[in-house]
């Protein structure tokens, strides 16, 4: 229950960021849960292979280059749903750091004492 909750909870910061974003589109809320879950297998799959190959040049620029991978995680979404666009990639960069913003703050009204 608690993993269906979070992927909805991802699908209403999507379309709150296409709301505010203007290089961000999500037609509907059903494209924005098909984007929750397309990130959440995206991120168990191919990030820790991004991770892994890019461990050099993450060391060197201290973790920041995690924040590339994140991006590249979204063009990658981008180009799998037909409902969901990103204009470039300093859209996707600023999405994927505001979208772990409010899933931070979505996610903290989950936590039980």
């Amino acid at each position: 229950m608690n993993l269906i909750i979070r992927i909805l909870l991802t699908a209403v910061a999507v379309v709150i960021l296409a709301k505010f974003l203007p290089g961000v589109a999500v037609e509907g809320f059903t494209s924005a849960i098909i984007v929750a879950v397309v990130l959440g297998l995206l991120n168990i799959f191919i990030k820790p292979i991004l991770v892994i190959l890019t461990l050099p040049i993450t060391v060197v620029t201290l973790g920041l280059f995690l924040l590339v991978i994140n991006a590249c995680i979204i063009l990658l979404a981008d180009k799998f749903i037909d409902g969901f666009a990103v204009d470039g990639f300093w859209i996707a960069l600023l999405f994927s750091l505001l979208l772990s913003f409010l899933q931070s703050i979505l996610f903290s009204l989950l936590k039980e004492d």
